[in-house]
């Protein structure tokens, strides 16, 4: 299998990447690096950011807390590659070695897969809290640390393949001579085009549908109570069946879950997309991928991990951002009643 027909990243990037690099474009690489490192700033600013928002304002500690400072925590590993994604874009050749070749894209993988997967977690806790009547935040570290520690394995084991078949290879390049890339090779297309669909699907896919689950039985229970609420005449009607409790800031937050679901799966699609138009290139010779359109979609999938902490942050604090850069909050003006008895 030859590294154009492999699905993999880096093997078409480079090597169009380093045509570019030879006919002087170098205009073109500039920007592209000045680009993507501003997802970088602003998404470790954003991250840290909403990391210290969420610990100061969700005090005391809870397990939704843990949780959602671990999809920050995911956000900052995923751009962590983004330093030697530039630094590639700088090279004719592979000079990251081995241990580089295997881990970029396993790390981003693994990340992105941690990502939706915590934003599933988050939503199953918060439903499990409504339906056991839980009015009070609580912390259990023994399910937190069990959970934490399942999405990451999960997330760890479904993209092995990606550390396992990722190495650098040898490639003569006309008028360049012999060059290395690191590239995808697998043992045969069949396990490739499983692993494609596998992962889509338990790592993407069922998370996924897991937060519209669970936020539909939310609006269910709060319909639900709402409706009793209404056709009650008395106290006592209400005390007939269990009576779940749906908080504003539950709502607040599935509503902020379903809109980093969207975010996540909208800037992610491309990617997948470009993989498996990638994978097609095993059948299809004649498909062209070109340099522009591979860094491009790399770098908005990259910019969901800005795009997240500023989504949640806006969606859940107010005056939070303003308290964490000037340390004071602008609180709405009270009327005062006049002497004439007008406000």
């Amino acid at each position: 299998m030859t590294p154009f027909s492999s699905q993999t990243f880096f093997n078409i990037s480079l090597q169009v990447m380093n045509k570019l690099r030879h006919s002087d474009h170098v205009a073109t690489t500039i920007v592209e690096s000045l680009a993507i490192t501003a997802v970088f700033l602003v998404s470790v600013a954003a991250n840290a950011g909403a990391a210290a928002l969420v610990t100061w304002e969700r005090r005391p500690l809870a397990n939704k807390t843990v949780l959602t400072l671990n999809l920050f925590v995911a956000d900052l590993l995923f751009v962590s590659m983004i330093p030697l994604i530039v630094a590639v874009r700088w090279t004719v050749s592979w000079k990251l070695g081995y241990t580089a070749c295997h881990t970029v894209l396993y790390v981003i993988c693994m990340s992105g897969c941690v990502t939706i997967t915590t934003l599933a977690s988050i939503s199953v806790e918060r439903v499990q809290a409504i339906l056991r009547l839980q009015t009070v935040p609580t912390f259990n570290l023994r399910i937190v640390c069990a959970t934490v520690t399942f999405i990451w394995a999960f997330s760890a084991l479904t993209s092995i393949p990606l550390s396992l078949f990722f190495t650098v290879v040898e490639v003569e390049f006309p008028g360049q001579g012999n060059l290395h890339i690191c590239t995808l090779k697998w043992p045969d297309a069949t396990g490739e085009i499983v692993w494609n669909v596998a992962f889509t699907a338990l790592c993407f896919v069922l998370p996924g549908l897991i937060i519209v689950v669970s936020y539909s039985k939310i609006l269910q229970i709060t319909k639900t109570c709402r409706r009793r609420l209404w056709a009650s005449d008395s106290p006592s009607t209400l005390g007939e069946s269990p009576e779940y409790l749906v908080s504003r800031q539950d709502i607040k937050l599935f509503r902020t879950l379903l809109v980093l679901m969207l975010s996540f799966l909208i800037m992610w699609s491309p990617i997948f997309i470009l993989t498996f138009l990638i994978l097609a290139r095993n059948f299809h010779d004649h498909l062209f991928i070109s340099s522009t359109m591979f860094f491009w979609v790399v770098t908005f999938t990259l910019a969901n991990s800005a795009l997240n902490p500023i989504l949640y942050s806006v969606c859940q604090f107010k005056n939070g951002w303003r308290r964490l850069c000037c340390g004071t909050v602008v609180a709405p003006l009270k009327q005062v009643p006049r002497a004439n008895g007008r406000t």
